[in-house]
């Protein structure tokens, strides 16, 4: 797993939910990773982000207990601080460099990664291919 050192990390949703309610997903250099960096205040989350877990409830592909929203208010309640949501970063997701992933929510998870100068953690191969190519910072936490 590449050190981000101790620069910002930015969760993915399903990184999110998953370090919140099943860690034994996560690789545990990973988990150690983002506890490292919690108590500093380096790890952000996306309104997307949160916006993608009520549609994924409100599909009932997620389920979270003991309703979306208290869930949401626990785990914001934690260290995670939450990024903003700016026009700069709208836009850059629009015009992101190169051919870019197609999920607008992905879009705007790597937007703001790189408006924070964030290194993205996510399992999402799209993603991770995008920032290989060198376009944004990206913790594999699949490994």
């Amino acid at each position: 797993m590449p050190d981000p050192g101790d620069g910002p990390l930015l969760l993915d949703t399903h990184v999110w939910i998953w370090l919140s309610d099943a860690p034994e997903r996560v690789p545990p250099a990973c988990v150690d990773l983002v506890r490292h960096a919690e108590p500093s205040g380096r790890v952000h989350l996306s309104p997307i982000s949160v916006w993608e877990l009520g549609m994924l409830a409100r599909k009932g592909r997620v389920t979270v207990t003991p309703d979306v929203r208290a869930w949401v208010a626990r785990t914001l309640d934690s260290h995670l601080r939450v990024a903003p949501l700016t026009p700069d970063m709208a836009l850059d997701a629009a015009f992101l460099p190169q051919a870019a992933m197609g999920d607008p929510a992905d879009r705007l998870l790597v937007a703001t990664a790189r408006a924070l100068g964030a290194a993205l953690v996510t399992r999402d191969a799209a993603i991770l291919d995008y920032g290989a190519a060198g376009h944004v910072r990206v913790v594999d936490a699949g490994t």
